[in-house]
């Protein structure tokens, strides 16, 4: 497979990712600003996810349907949803001979439902939590046509090792939206909060399932973290990412392969043998920054060693 064509599959599959993940995580911290009006901020999503400096997101931090407003339609923010599925849609096109027709019309079809002016409105007018519902279910259909349509080749495996690994990133980044500050006291039970987030990453009755005593931000970062079973853990995303790069192995690239193999087994090893007792001791918060930092480190082998960028 080209290059190019690889380049773009990878690319086109961690937009899509990265715009699910953020409108998961814009549609819990919505729900947890209802819970607590007068005190819930929204710098922390702002920091994380935008570029806006400390004075303008100051404008917007006590302003719901603003801050979504911006975040999912704003054609200026650069990591806006419509933005980011934009940027998705540009790289499908360039490779339309290597997707299905009907993954290519259901892509269309977000780009197209996203870029709606009608959507702006129902922000600021409906309930955001129903509009957000509306593009987060965009996402589920584009990865049910990837699973039913798509031949199991190379470009089903970079599909699949730029999901996993923006995934990773996101399950990271929706944790930390929470646990940004590094002196938040563990001991308080946001229940409400901790609901809304298994709810959006759709992990609520797992958790119910698994443990019986109630709400516990331990259990909540085992899940999340630890739980290999759970497809948005960050343990089971860097296992799939190891999965579908082994796929990639052959004499001609020997070498590269390796390399990346090894940086990722490092990072598997690494979560695989924690534990929440030992990840929370250390804090949280740096725990998943290294976590991320490592998995950047992957995307940017990837980029020079596969997809031809120095």
């Amino acid at each position: 497979m080209l290059s190019r064509v690889a380049d773009s599959l990878y690319w086109m599959s961690r937009y899509i990712e990265r715009a699910d993940g953020i409108l998961r995580m814009l549609k819990i911290n919505y729900a947890s600003s209802q819970e607590d009006v007068q005190e819930f901020s929204w710098k922390p999503v702002l920091r994380i996810f935008t570029y806006l400096d400390e004075e303008k997101a100051n404008l917007i931090a006590h302003h719901s349907r603003a801050a979504l407003q911006f975040m999912v339609t704003d054609r200026d923010n650069p990591n806006s949803v419509v933005n980011i599925v934009t940027h998705a849609r540009e790289n499908a096109r360039s490779v339309q001979d290597h997707i299905t027709k009907e993954l290519w019309q259901c892509l269309n079809d977000y780009y197209h439902a996203v870029r709606e002016e009608h959507l702006l409105q129902a922000l600021n007018r409906e309930d955001p939590i129903t509009v957000l519902d509306e593009l987060i279910k965009q996402g589920v259909l584009y990865y049910g046509t990837i699973e039913i349509t798509m031949a199991r080749g190379e470009g089903y495996a970079f599909i699949n090792i730029g999901k996993f690994l923006e995934r990773c990133v996101q399950t990271a980044d929706i944790l930390q939206v929470k646990f940004g500050d590094v002196n938040y006291d563990f001991a308080r039970m946001d229940t409400t909060y901790w609901r809304y987030l298994l709810l959006s990453i759709s992990g609520y009755e797992l958790y119910l399932k698994t443990y019986r005593g109630g709400f516990d931000v331990k259990y909540v970062v085992e899940q999340t973290v630890l739980n290999p079973d759970f497809p948005r853990s960050v343990v089971y995303s860097i296992s799939q990412l190891h999965r579908y790069f082994s796929r990639l192995k052959s004499d001609k690239n020997l070498d590269a392969h390796n390399k990346i193999e090894f940086m990722i087994g490092k990072i598997q090893s690494k979560i695989k043998y924690s534990s929440v007792e030992n990840i929370m001791k250390q804090s949280l918060h740096p725990f998943l920054n290294e976590v991320k930092e490592d998995v950047y480190d992957v995307g940017n082998a990837l980029n020079h060693y596969y997809f031809g960028h120095v």
